[in-house]
């Protein structure tokens, strides 16, 4: 059953952006600074394909990843994000398997609205006053009554050499050109789907990273949040 949207007890940013915009660093770290739980959505599919591996079944096991999805609460996913396998390509190729799965789709979207409205506090038992939550369609989709939405983009071009340096710095052979036609790919198929497409809310803050380092967009970022009329006053 999908969770109503009607209010929210929780301040809740929406983040999203196209692949190396940023907006995923900065996600984390307005997260830190506001005392937020912090959601990166996209990861959510890497998470239900990790659970699957590690359990022994295979991605394409359809009611495995439904129930897997289905399972997931905050107490289980949150350690998942910082799992490093999470990055390795098996899981990355899991993950692409269980997302074309509409079961799936409806379960991890009950699952971030959740997060969203009651974001786990530091404490057991606890709930924050607030959530970052960064992907594809958190402002059109997922969160479209948030207070705070900002869409965090880049030239493909810069996009492309930031995560060049990304994948060099983790040792792995890159070229430039290679990169940015993926980048290219990948910004035309986000776009483009049928379900759910990468673009800005109609009310979303256009942030363009381009030209500007992690503090600028930061600042950027914060000086636009506050600014809500919605934004807490204990904060």
């Amino acid at each position: 059953m999908t969770t109503l949207m009607t209010s929210s007890p929780s301040f809740i940013v929406a983040i999203d952006g196209p692949a190396a915009s940023g907006k995923g660093t900065l996600a984390r770290r307005l997260a830190a600074t506001l005392g937020f739980a912090h959601l990166d959505t996209g990861a959510l599919y890497r998470a239900v394909g990790l659970s699957l591996l590690r359990a022994g079944h295979a991605p394409e096991d359809g009611a495995a990843a439904i129930a897997a999805a289905r399972g997931l609460d905050a107490a289980t996913v949150l350690p998942l994000m910082n799992d490093p396998a999470l990055r390795q390509d098996v899981v990355a190729v899991a993950a692409s398997k269980v997302s074309v799965v509409p079961e799936v789709r409806a379960a991890l979207l009950d699952f971030q609205r959740d997060f969203a409205n009651h974001p786990p506090g530091g404490a057991p038992g606890t709930v924050s006053r607030g959530a970052v939550l960064d992907g594809r369609d958190v402002g059109t989709v997922v969160c479209p009554q948030a207070p705070a939405k900002l869409f965090v983009t880049a030239d493909v071009e810069v996009r492309a050499r930031r995560r060049l340096s990304e994948l060099r710095n983790t040792g792995a052979e890159a070229i430039y050109d290679a990169v940015l036609e993926d980048m290219k790919v990948r910004d035309a198929r986000d776009s483009q789907r049928a379900v759910a497409p990468l673009k800005p809310a109609v009310d979303a803050f256009l942030l363009d990273t381009s030209m500007m380092d992690a503090d600028q967009a930061f600042i950027a970022a914060m000086d636009f949040i506050r600014s809500r009329p919605a934004f807490p006053d204990f904060l």
